[in-house]
């Protein structure tokens, strides 16, 4: 099978390695920026291909020599990637994250009989896998948590944080209002509200914090009680909300002296030197998920822990291992013809099929992402 991953960055290039070991897959990684296809350039079993993917005609163009596309662009080009790749008639697995409703692509994926499955990466993805299959199993789901972060595994003043994708996708998340569902009704509250410390093993305290990350559970799960923190180590969120609060993440553009900037872009830019990770510096992704919920007539909570680190071997990410691997698994899914249903698919259909749950679930492990799982009875 012929696969396209569209966009060569950290996690596009943890996706590209990945299937390229696989002797099912021919892979091609196609990017603009030359930083990106040099970093794959010679690797056995991949092509790399200068396009622009902004261009919607430029990635029509591309599919028609491929079986299927790996959607791995910025979130601000996701959208109009993944439309151009259903009208070039092919298939998709996608992890861009955009802001805009992916079920407004449903009709052009049935109409083309289409697979598109998006937010194929750990959060959302994982943890939206994990409640489609819990909500099938159990007679009643009540309750959804999900906690996950991406942190430097040392941690440095000011920000204790170190940005594994864009800085601007990382403010989004810091600014964007952060939609629930509080006993049935939605809820919209700023982002960073609802401050609480949570203990990990091996880790530690961490900080959790409302962000905007249900995405299509809010439309797909009838879930009453649902709710996604991100976290971080303590005291990164004052800065963050200090800035904010200041207008540092505005996009709108001020005046200085006949000059209009971008509050946010310039924010960006200084950030992102400030978040780069430094060459081999180590990284980590920690995630719970829980679920609560009636079985018969025992109410139980379901935990999934999760703890990955980098990868010293191969000099990858964890949070490109785990959100990479992830959509990874998906495309294998779908090579395997476990999952076949057109139109658009959130990770939580995927789950409601326990063939394809388990699937995933053993291709993470294979690869060293183990989520240890814990069910204990609870009183209502």
């Amino acid at each position: 099978m012929k696969v396209a991953v569209l966009g060569g960055g950290r996690v596009g290039r943890a996706m590209a390695l990945d299937l390229a070991h696989d002797p099912d897959f021919e892979v091609t990684v196609v990017d603009v920026t030359r930083e990106a296809l040099d970093a794959i350039d010679g690797v056995s079993g991949i092509t790399a291909l200068d396009a622009d993917l902004s261009d919607q005609a430029t990635v029509r163009q591309v599919m028609k020599d491929q079986d299927m596309a790996v959607g791995a662009v910025p979130s601000s080009m996701g959208f109009k990637t993944l439309q151009a790749v259903l009208e070039a008639g092919r298939p998709a697995v996608d992890i861009a994250f955009f802001t805009e409703d992916p079920f407004l692509l449903d009709g052009l994926a049935r109409a083309q009989g289409l697979v598109a499955i998006v937010d194929a990466g750990i959060s959302p993805g994982c943890s939206n896998l994990i409640l489609g299959r819990l909500e099938e199993a159990m007679d009643q789901t009540t309750r959804f948590e999900c906690a996950v972060g991406g942190l430097p595994v040392v941690r440095s003043w000011p920000f204790q944080y170190k940005a594994p994708y864009a800085p601007s996708d990382v403010i989004e998340v810091y600014s964007r209002p952060a939609r629930l569902r509080r006993g049935g009704k939605p809820v919209t509250l700023p982002a960073l509200t609802d401050r609480e410390t949570v203990e990990f093993p091996e880790i530690g305290a961490l900080e959790a914090f409302n962000t905007d990350g249900l995405r299509t559970l809010l439309r797909t799960s009838e879930t009453p009680d649902m709710v996604e923190k991100t976290l971080r180590y303590p005291g990164h969120i004052e800065w963050m909300l200090g800035l904010r609060e200041t207008g540092f993440f505005r996009t709108d553009p001020l005046d200085l002296d006949g000059t209009m900037v971008s509050p946010l872009a310039v924010s960006a830019r200084l950030l992102e030197e400030a978040w780069a990770f430094g060459e081999g510096e180590e990284d980590l992704t920690v995630m719970r998920v829980q679920v609560e919920g009636r079985t018969g007539d025992t109410m139980e909570r379901h935990t999934y822990d999760l703890l990955d680190r980098f990868d010293t071997e191969h000099g990858i990410s964890s949070m490109a291992r785990t959100t990479g691997y992830t959509c990874t698994a998906m495309v294998r899914m779908l090579a395997n013809n476990l999952y076949a249903e057109p139109g658009i698919t959130p990770p939580e259909f995927v789950g409601r099929d326990p063939a394809c749950f388990e699937f995933v679930m053993n291709d993470l492990e294979a690869r060293g992402v183990r989520f240890q799982r814990e069910v204990e009875e609870v009183t209502a």
